[in-house]
Order: structure tokens, then sequence, then C-alpha cells
């Protein structure tokens, strides 16, 4: 079974997230926010002017107040400045949406791209689920609004607007501010009280829901063989064990943070209580005017709303930290085929000299050598699970041989840059892959310059014209999810058409007929001789009819080349190409 992609954070030995994971998580945060350093800007400016208008307002509001009781009617300009104030606040409220939502969502933009250019610079990832992925470069990196829209800009107004109140507490009279003061620390902590079990939660949440996501896909992609099997039932009991895994993981968390908002509703309503007893203190001394007393309770209450939001924004760090680490470890994949080279080919004669290659459990090629030349058609058979079409992925550098050299001409392919290979050899993998898009695009994939005449002569080529036309939009015709509203065959056809149009001297059609009827397949091959000149064609296949068409054919056997020679030579040995036809038919 695959496993899920495993990128959770360092955990030290009490269980708690190591601190350096952490910092570097929230580090990387902010370099990447950086890169939108404009939008960054306005975002933390407009935090704080909207937290500075609610605060304003409100204390404007409460000294005219207490003016008013204390007998003094406002001046008119007091009243127009909170007038001004709290339309300002409201203004500097709206900026903020706008300006935070852009800034986040340019950044989102940038690390779904990035996501994407990490899992193509690392492909291929076995072990790994598509659904796994999915949920890193889509829910994981909207999880990232969080602390670009909110938390930055909660950050900064929670450090300046409070200092701004205690220094004006202050200026009235020192205790209120002495009052006031033990109370900052403690709620901006909260968040940190509880700050591991939110990370180990945040993780567990993240993971959770990325499994879900991978089982929701993968059953998706296997109904069929679920309804033929009648498994359907298995299926359904498995995505309702991980929904239920999911909403503990839910519970949880919501639990936590529950008790964290209580926790920050308490000492709010701590500081106003202790700056109310030292006012009222002050106020029976006649240290501090009555008239003052609105004022001195309205800014307790409300210069600790900046540090409230920013605790209650800190509440997600653990799911957002979780998710942050997931990214990052895809942004940081490190390169498995290097992309050095900047030879060109001189000519197209391929040439495995001594390959050898096995994966993480095993051996699968070991000194295989062959010449391809141009105008020649070569087939390369054996039984499944010998490494056939492990050469193939070996020819386009999917992996990178562990022995031996592959050459173009006399340049090692490692030599070459990746477009020039690929550009060289056009290859129609055993699994056709059709994306959900037009017909002629999905031909186009090999060429996207070509022009509908081209498309149609590579369908003409590939056997698939006479079907394409009579599909209900030609050309046009979407191919549906995965190929769905095509046969086997067709698909394939499809994918051979785009590999042709490719012009690369070299094609390899790894079981690229195996779909497709034996007419088809015997129209198939004369037009491939027909491509013979200037063109060297790998044939990896099982089928007699496929690899009777080949100028010479070579048996792989144990990772080895034990035959080679035409078809009619190989049989009259008796040895391996003999018996491998021999088990085929029965």
């Amino acid at each position: 079974m695959d496993e899920v992609l495993d990128i959770s954070p360092q955990l030290s030995r009490d269980g708690r997230p190591a601190w350096r994971e952490r910092i570097a998580a929230y580090l990387a945060l902010v370099q990447l926010a950086r890169t939108q350093s404009r939008l960054l800007t306005l975002t933390l400016c407009a935090s704080v002017l909207a937290q500075a208008g609610i605060i304003g307002s409100l204390a404007l509001g409460a000294w005219l107040t207490g003016l008013a009781c204390a007998g003094q009617a406002p001046e008119p300009i007091y009243l127009a400045a909170l007038a001004a104030t709290v339309v300002g606040g409201a203004l500097a409220r709206w900026w903020q949406a706008d300006v935070s939502h852009r800034l986040a969502f340019a950044l989102i933009e940038t690390l779904q791209v990035g996501i994407y250019s990490g899992l193509e610079r690392a492909a291929p990832l076995p072990g790994t689920r598509s659904g796994d992925l999915a949920s890193i470069a889509t829910q994981d990196a909207q999880t990232m609004e969080h602390f670009f829209a909110h938390f930055l800009g909660d950050l900064l107004a929670a450090v300046l607007l409070p200092l701004f109140a205690l220094l004006l507490l202050a200026w009235i009279d020192p205790l209120l501010a002495l009052a006031w003061l033990p109370l900052l620390p403690l709620l901006a902590s909260v968040p940190l009280w509880l700050g591991w079990r939110a990370e180990v939660q945040g993780k567990q949440l993240a993971s959770v829901q990325a499994r879900l996501n991978a089982d929701v896909a993968e059953g998706l992609q296997g109904r069929k063989e679920f309804a033929v099997f009648g498994q359907e039932d298995r299926w359904l009991h498995k995505l309702a064990s991980n929904v239920q895994s999911l909403q503990t993981a839910q519970k949880k968390y919501a639990a936590r943070a529950g008790l964290e908002q209580a926790a920050i509703e308490l000492l709010q309503a701590g500081a106003v209580v202790l700056v109310a007893l030292a006012a009222g203190h002050l106020v029976l001394n006649l240290s501090v005017p009555p008239a003052l007393l609105p004022l001195v309770l309205v800014l307790a209450a409300t210069a600790a709303l900046p540090l409230a939001e920013l605790a209650q924004s800190a509440r997600k760090l653990g799911e957002l930290k979780a998710a942050a680490q997931r990214i990052l470890h895809v942004l940081q994949l490190p390169e498995r085929i290097p992309d050095t080279g900047r030879a060109t080919p001189k000519h197209a004669t391929l040439n495995f000299r001594q390959v050898g290659f096995g994966y993480a459990e095993r051996q699968v090629l070991q000194g295989i050598d062959f010449q391809l030349r141009p105008g020649e058609i070569v087939a390369l058979v054996g039984a499944s699970g010998v490494g056939k079409s492990t050469c193939g992925k070996l020819m386009l550098r999917f992996f990178d041989v562990q022995a031996g050299q592959i050459c173009i001409g006399d340049t090692d392919i490692r030599d070459l840059s990746l477009a020039a290979l690929r550009q060289t050899v056009a290859y129609v993998p055993q699994d056709v892959y059709l994306f959900e898009d037009s017909v002629a695009n999905n031909i186009r994939l090999g060429r996207p310059d070509a022009s509908m005449a081209e498309v149609e002569r590579v369908a003409r080529l590939a056997q698939a014209h006479d079907f394409i036309c009579r599909l209900p939009q030609g050309y046009d015709t979407p191919c549906g999810v995965r190929a769905s509203r095509l046969s086997g065959g067709q698909a394939q056809r499809i994918a051979i058409a785009r590999a042709l149009l490719q012009q690369a001297p070299i094609l390899v059609l790894d079981e690229a007929t195996s779909h497709i009827d034996t007419v088809g397949e015997l129209a198939l091959h004369k037009a491939l001789n027909t491509l013979r000149a200037g063109h060297g064609i790998l044939l990896i296949a099982h089928r007699p009819s496929t690899i009777r068409q080949a100028d010479r054919i070579l048996v792989l056997e144990h990772g080895r080349i034990v035959e080679q020679g035409n078809h009619a030579e190989l049989l009259a040995r008796q040895g391996a190409y003999a018996r491998l036809l021999s088990n085929e038919s029965t």
C-alpha cells in the first residue's frame, strides 16, 4: 500500500515540536511575505489604523462622555473629530480587508506554483499518493491565508497600540499603568501556554485531513473496481472511519481553542477590573478627575483588543505550522535528476552501454548493451517485471542509470539538457494519460504550436483520424476525465499521435498498442514503417504480432539480454524467445 507523504515536524523527546522547526517555519513564511513588500507594508499599516480607529473612537467617545457627566459641553470640533475617527476606522477596516487578502492570495499563488515546481523537480515520488499531494497544493496552501491576511497585521497592532495606551494611562497616572501592565504579558502569552499541544494537534489534524482526501481521490478513481468486486461497503466503511478520526481530531482542537478563548476573555475582564479599582482609588483621593474615569475604563478594555485578536489568531498557529512544514518540505525537495547538461546530440543513434539499474528492494538491469540506429525498428521483449519499461524510463531520465551509460550518438544523455533529451526521444507509456481537454489539444501536447493540418496528419498516421471524425465534435470533442469518453485503444492512438507530432528522431512505444485491435495494429505498423527513414523505433511489447514487425528483437531475462536476432532466427534457436512466445500463446 502506498504511504502518505511523511513531512511531519521533528519532535523532541517529550513529544513537543523542536523549537528550531517552529522558528524555521515561521521565518520562511515571513521571508515569503517580504517578496510582496508593497502589499505587506500596506497590510501592516492598514491593520494598525483599523485597530487604532476602533480604540480611538471609543476612547474619544468616553472622554466626551466624561466631560458631559462633569457638566462641560463638548466643543463641536471634538464631535467632528469623533465622527472623523469613526469613519476613518471603518475605511481603514475596509482597506485592511482589501490589501491583506490581496497579499494573501498573491502569496498563496506563489506557494502553489512553488509546490507544483517542487513536485515536478523531485518527480517521480514513489510511495506517495496523489490525493495527499493535492491536499498540500490546495488545502495546506489555503491555510496560509490566515497567517498572511490576519496574523502579521495583528502582530504589529498588538505591539504598537497597547504600548501607546500604556503610555497614555501612565500620563494620566502611573498607578493606572502599573495596574494594567501585569495583564499584558499574560494576555499575549495565552497561545504559548498550550502552544506545544496546538502544534501536535495541528499536525494530527492536517495528517488526518490529507489521508481522508487521498482516500476519497483513490476511491473515486477506483470506483469501477470496487463495484466489480462488490467492495463499495468496505470503501465506505474506510471513509467513515477516516471521517470519524477527523471529527475526533477537530473536537480536540476545538476544546483546546475554547480553553484559550476563555483564558483570553478572563484576562481581558481582569485587566478592566484592576484598572477600575485603581481608578476608583485615585478618584476618591482626588488624584484623577472623575471626568477621566470613562476614558480610563475604555482604554483598559479596548487597548487590549489587539492583543486579544492576536491571541485568537495564534490559536490557529498549530494547524498553520503543520501545513507550513508540509509545504516547505515540498518546496525544498532536492532535484532528483540534475539538469546541468548543455551538450547537443550529433546524431540519433541510441546506445545502451553496460547499463545497470535497481530499485531499493532489488536489482532490475545488469550489463544491458544494445544499439538502436536511425531507420531501424527494435523490439525489447521479456516476461512481466524483467525491466523492459525501466529501460524506457531510463532513456528519458525519469531515473538515472547506476552503472554504465546511455548515449545518443557518443553523448551521454546526462550531458544533455532534459529539454534537449525529451525533444530527441518521444515516449508513449504503457498507461496513457489524457487531459480533460479536447482531442486536438491532447495531441498538441507533443508540440503546442502545431497547426490543425499537422494534428490531423499525425492522427492519420496513428490510425486515429477516422474515429475522431466520428466523435460528436470531432477534434474539439473533450476527452473527459481520465479519457472516460474514449476506449482504451482510442486513447492509445491519441497518445501515439502526440508522440509522432513531437517529430523526435527516437520513438519508444511501451506496450502502446496493447488495447488496439489487430486490424488497427497492422495499419499502425504500416504507418510506422513509413516513418523509418531518419527515425529509430523501440517497441516494448508482449504481442507476437507487434514483435514480428521488428528488424531485431532483444530478449530480456533476469535483468540481462540473453538473446537477440530477428523473429525467424530466434524461433529457430528454440531458446528464451521461443519459450516466451509459447507462454504468451498459452
